[in-house]
């Protein structure tokens, strides 16, 4: 299949009053056509700016970026226009990404009618069609968000993204504001309508066993960069960078009788700001030596799985 979306070493900084932040750093990965990648990491890694970034809600510092095989990374304001037709966003809490002074329908209807695609005959079909698509009762039409539940918000929030038959969503922690239940459903949602559409999905989140029911690939962030990618059945099931392993131990599990062992990280969090070289982890890793004072690149340990860790070795 295509690639959907390539990002060739996306570098993302900010400067603050200490220095330079770095957000995202360095980061490389593709996305297939009608596929799902699952960004993963700890608060503050820097997976909600890489998406960010993709997108152009915020303008990357170096790297590129490239769309259906055209380089995208500096668009003007038409092009850019253009751009964001074909790739949306689902931001992580449905109350403040919505216009408390709109209604469900005038909320839906907003990127038809800024399209110009729609007189207002259609309009109002085209409404009625996003909202039976995400399970949006008819009723709830001329509601306003403070009137919904957090899951019916969130359906409205998709039902926006997909206004615009779009190829790339971006979705940023969707579900962690919602309740089990209701993850579950939107879970479903997402999946229902890729396999529709052929959607491209790039999933952020925390939560390890979210990720592992929409993805078929994952990408594990730590401060700004990828230390482990790799298909997600593979990723379970044979995890290799130490970080990757420590957030695995902390997804509950059913099995009381053999639980696993739980990993527990010490020592201190890298500062983010003015990054140096060497592994970002090492101050928290138990298997840290000298070696680990130099970079660390992404490098093929296994065919189509990439780890960052000298200490991890495989075919090249």
């Amino acid at each position: 299949m295509p690639d959907v979306i390539e990002v060739r070493n996306l570098k993302k900084y900010f400067d603050v009053s200490g220095g330079v932040l770095c957000a995202v750093d360095g980061v490389s990965f593709k996305v297939e056509k009608g596929t799902t990648i699952g960004i993963v990491g700890e608060s503050g890694c820097g997976k909600s700016t890489l998406g960010r970034t993709i997108i152009h809600l915020e303008e990357s510092t170096d790297g590129q970026i490239f769309f259906n095989g055209q380089d995208v990374t500096r668009l003007k304001s038409r092009e850019l226009r253009r751009y964001r037709e074909k790739v949306q966003f689902v931001f992580q809490d449905p109350y403040s990404s919505l216009n408390p002074r709109m209604t469900i329908e005038e909320t839906i209807q907003e990127p038809l009618r800024m399209s110009r695609r729609y007189d207002k005959a259609r309009l109002g079909q085209a409404v009625a069609e996003l909202m039976e698509r995400t399970g949006i009762e008819e009723r709830l039409a001329q509601s306003y968000p403070h009137e919904l539940d957090g899951g019916r918000r969130q359906r409205v929030s998709i039902a926006r993204a997909l206004a615009l038959n779009p190829e790339f969503l971006v979705c940023d922690e969707p579900v962690s504001a919602l309740d089990v239940s209701i993850q579950a459903q939107i879970l479903n949602l997402l999946m229902d309508i890729q396999e529709e559409s052929a959607l491209t999905m790039m999933f952020i989140t925390h939560d390890l066993s979210v990720v592992e029911h929409i993805s078929n690939t994952i990408a594990v962030m730590y401060l700004g960069q990828l230390v482990e990618t790799g298909s997600t059945q593979e990723l379970f099931a044979h995890p290799l960078h130490p970080y990757t392993k420590a957030l695995l131990s902390a997804v509950p599990s059913i099995a009381i009788h053999s639980p696993s062992r739980r990993i527990i990280l010490k020592g201190e969090l890298t500062s983010p700001i003015n990054m140096g070289p060497g592994c970002r982890f090492r101050s928290r890793c138990r298997h840290a030596g000298p070696e680990c004072e130099g970079d660390q690149r992404l490098e093929e340990v296994r065919p189509g799985y990439f780890v960052a860790c000298c200490k991890v070795s495989g075919p090249k």
